[in-house]
């Protein structure tokens, strides 16, 4: 990536992609120094989006007629109806109490500094936005403490999870307590952040926890509703819901739908895009609908769309020189579009250094330390709001600012006295930064959107710069905090410095809310790096379709300015918290790669009939989340002694495998030992382990030579990673299908098993809503209690498998692995050769642009 000289996030931002990965650094056999120490990363889970065909879903599907399924989609609909009113009603609960506390904190301050103003004891209104202000932080940081993952806006987590992703905690009960709650304090407290983001998270866990009526946080919670029991409907409502977060915020409900598209779900098809986008019209009218009601007292009027409202943008009456925009403004609004990309680079890479200084200085304290930095924000904050509006602001005349036509100024001299701040300023003047500072975010871009003139170009540089700096270090803080309205802030200060430039000294007949708008529109590009769903949003809020072409270029500039330096915010943060994000497509270079040189080949197998003791001992030593069902491949065994290029070539794919599954046994044996039932222990009495032969000389090669006798009969107490010699370890095993982890689990607590002098037929069967009652929190071998098991009855598997997964080749290129396993929302990619057999199995890290770069280094090593 080519760095730009000058540039002030060149130094941070541009060789960010030339650092090698933990991923790349193991497989390459590197270490790195301590001076480049990296975050510490945690190994998140996948989520399945693929359905499970196993006997008792078979069952449920013969059940289901035309008449079932018609009552199951109408309760779909019923619940994404309720999924946007409930999501309309959070975003009218956390409107209403920021208002609230808002207008309370700035009718109590105002005052003072009015009295204090003539009187001398500005130091007593200081002390008093202070004290609210920390007083507001401090509960907003403490709920954060309760439920860490409420910090933020939540759309990295959102957009992860939606990438299938299993982000820990991030969709619970308490979680939305804690952020609905917590963001309407962080706002009124006067920091510089916004609750638009917050929404979205918001909505995506109504949309979560709604149709599963039942919450961990609250165990008493729970009706019995056996529906949409899986990742794969779940994924769908959190969808719906992020849209509906969306779209209360802004009022634009197809812009919801396609954030939903754009920044989250890997899987999409025509019946989602329906329900999501009705959802998103739900929660629009929901919201729509109380808060025109309570603020104007005109119910089912419908005049407030969204949280956040930019006003109608029009020329004042009578000037027919007026113009919103014209082709030759075009051409500023692509310089724009290239100031908001540098600039919104240059937020990006100094809020990525203070969140690495966060989690590697911060984080790891006490916790009582972040409240501690959310104070120290809070009260830079407003040590800057009240000092910047009573030295820097100016007192303009405002009579001088307005049109001279009657009707017009009338207007706006309504609009604008009822915003404005007199601050410090007599003889009928008004204070124009305490204007900007002592409102709420949402009245001051709705300010720089409509205002005539009534900000000095020095006002706004200033306001610029400290609002740019001041929200960079707040967002990251321990309190909620959304980014949409802090950048759109920013980004409206400089448009308007800049139509305030060209009206004064070049005399250009424009329109500066226009220029506002544009400004914010290229500042949150910048950041954020949304295309079409921001495009979508900031037309729907400005309910102006000739504002599209402009919006649409500037965002497209702004995009492809930042990304020449680095990623988008929310991907930054993502990539920090070491989240292993599918992107679109890989890039053309990785298809130099196959199946086989990304998979992992060290399996653990389990057979259809298994003794629970290896069932236990299985689940007791790996951390698998899936295992192949297999069987003894006797057909194919000729074939393997004669050195057939298949199974040789299956051979070399399994090479590397041998040691590792050697080590694997000895830590098996070692957990075996330990266990409370002596049958268990006496497994692993007489393991051996065979070591390589002579150095130098290859083992695999001397077996396919070596002509050895057939295998032994494999019995259903013997696991296939259990005490097998090294040429057992290689025999043919068939593939017929996997076995979750959590099913396997679920078949021993439920006791589903049989003796070995009965049949399979007399194991007890599962119904499908049984295998899915614990959902989403199965439960844990480590909470079996051993003593209750009689460890030689055998476990009948076949029945509670996916016999028909989604699996490739060896041989297939990256690509079409990456496109299959993301469209589908795959959890698990089974490698299987051209004789059945299970070579390995390809996972959501197996597929990260990270470990593909490390790979392909390998492969050019290799070469």
């Amino acid at each position: 990536m080519a760095c730009c000289g000058g540039c002030l996030c060149c130094q941070c931002c541009c060789n960010e992609g030339e650092t090698r990965t933990p991923e790349e650094l193991t497989i390459l056999g590197e270490t790195r120094e301590d001076d480049d120490e990296i975050l510490p990363r945690k190994d998140y889970e996948s989520l399945d989006y693929d359905r499970c065909i196993n006997e008792p879903f078979l069952e449920v599907l013969e059940g289901l007629d035309n008449k079932k399924a018609r009552k199951y989609e109408a309760i779909k609909w019923i619940l994404v109806f309720a999924i946007g009113v409930s999501t309309g009603l959070t975003g009218l609960f956390v409107d209403f109490f920021v208002r609230l506390f808002t207008q309370l904190k700035f009718n109590v301050v105002g005052q003072s500094v009015e009295e204090c103003s003539e009187n001398g004891c500005l130091a007593l209104s200081l002390l008093e936005l202070l004290a609210l202000n920390m007083m507001f932080v401090f509960i907003s940081s403490v709920l954060v403490l309760i439920e860490p993952v409420a910090a933020g806006s939540g759309i990295p987590e959102i957009k992860s999870y939606l990438n299938g992703v299993k982000v820990p905690g991030i969709v619970r009960l308490r979680t939305f307590i804690c952020k609905v709650t917590g963001v309407l304090f962080a706002v009124a407290g006067g920091l510089f952040v916004g609750k638009e983001g917050p929404m979205i998270h918001s909505g995506a866990i109504v949309g979560a926890g709604l149709p599963q009526f039942q919450s961990i946080t609250f165990k008493k919670i729970r009706f019995h509703f056996p529906y949409f029991r899986s990742d794969r409907d779940k994924r769908d409502f959190v969808s719906a819901g992020a849209a509906a977060g969306v779209a209360a915020a802004f009022g634009a409900p197809i812009g919801g739908t396609l954030f939903s598209l754009e920044e989250g779900s890997s899987f999409w098809n025509q019946a989602l895009t329906w329900k999501v986008l009705f959802c998103s019209m739900s929660a629009t009218f929901t919201l729509n609908f109380f808060r025109s009601g309570i603020n104007f007292s005109k119910w089912g009027s419908f005049q407030l769309p969204g949280l956040l409202n930019f006003g109608e943008f029009k020329c004042p009456d009578g000037d027919k020189a007026c113009h919103l925009w014209t082709a030759v403004d075009l051409a500023f609004f692509v310089l724009m579009g290239v100031a908001g990309g540098l600039l919104g680079a240059l937020f990006n890479c100094i809020n990525k250094r203070l969140a690495k200084y966060r989690m590697r200085n911060v984080h790891p304290k006490a916790r009582f330390i972040r409240v501690l930095e959310s104070l120290l924000v809070c009260m830079v904050t407003t040590l800057v709001i009240f000092m910047s509006s009573m030295t820097l602001g100016e007192c303009r005349d405002l009579v001088s600012n307005v049109n001279n036509n009657t009707s017009t100024q009338g207007s706006v001299n309504e609009e604008v006295n009822s915003t404005i701040r007199r601050f410090f300023c007599y003889n009928n003047t008004y204070n124009d930064m305490a204007t900007l500072f002592f409102n709420p975010q949402e009245v001051a871009i709705h300010q720089l959107f409509h205002q005539n003139a009534t900000f000095s170009p020095v006002t706004l540089s200033l306001f610029f710069v400290l609002y740019f700096f001041l929200s960079c270090w707040t967002y990251g803080v321990s309190v909620p905090s959304g980014l949409f309205v802090p950048s759109l802030l920013c980004g409206a200060s400089l448009g308007r410095l800049l139509a305030n430039v060209l009206k004064i000294n070049f005399h250009m007949q424009i329109y500066s809310g226009t220029f506002a708008l544009i400004g914010a529109a290229a500042f949150l590009g910048g950041v954020v790096r949304m295309t079409i769903s921001l495009t979508v949003i900031l037309i729907e809020s400005t309910n102006e379709i000739t504002y599209g072409l402009p919006i649409m270029i500037t965002l497209m500039v702004a995009k492809w300015t930042g990304d020449f330096f680095n990623r988008g915010i929310y991907d930054i943060h993502i990539h920090l918290k070491g989240v292993p994000l599918l992107e679109w497509e890989t890039e053309v270079e990785m298809d130099k790669l196959t199946a086989s040189d990304i998979m992992e080949p060290n399996l653990t197998y389990v057979y259809p009939h298994t003794r629970i003791q290896s069932l236990v001992s299985i689940l007791r030593t790996t951390v698998y989340h899936a295992f192949p069902v297999v069987t003894e491949n006797r057909d194919n065994e000729k074939e393997f002694m004669k050195g057939n290029i298949l199974i040789s070539n299956n051979i070399k794919f399994k090479k590397t495998s041998v040691l590792t599954r050697a080590g694997e046994q000895r830590r098996r044996c070692q957990s075996m030992k330990s266990y409370p039932s002596s049958e268990l222990r006496n497994v692993c009495d007489e393991h051996v382990v065979v070591e390589p032969t002579e150095e130098g000389q290859d083992i695999l090669q001397q077996m396919l030579e070596r002509r050895h006798a057939p295998y032994p009969n494999l019995y259903p107490d013997q696991s296939p990673s259990e005490e097998w010699t090294m040429e057992e370890r290689f025999r043919p095993l068939t593939f017929h299908g996997l076995i979750l982890r959590s099913q396997l689990v679920n078949l021993l607590i439920r006791g589903v098993c049989y003796a070995e002098n009965q049949s399979s037929a007399s194991q007890p069967r599962l119904s499908h809503s049984e295998m899915t009652e614990d959902y989403p929190r199965f439960p844990d071998i480590h909470d079996l209690d051993l003593a209750l098991l009689n460890p030689r009855m055998i476990v009948d598997v076949t029945p509670y498998m996916n016999p028909c997964p989604y699996t490739v080749s060896p041989n297939t290129h990256v690509s079409q692995v990456f496109n299959l396993f993301r469209t589908m929302g795959l959890r698990h990619l089974p490698v299987v050769n051209a004789v059945g057999e299970i070579v390995g199995i390809i996972t959501r890290h197996n597929l990260t642009h990270e470990f593909l770069v490390a790979k392909l280094r390998q492969h050019y090593i290799t070469i």
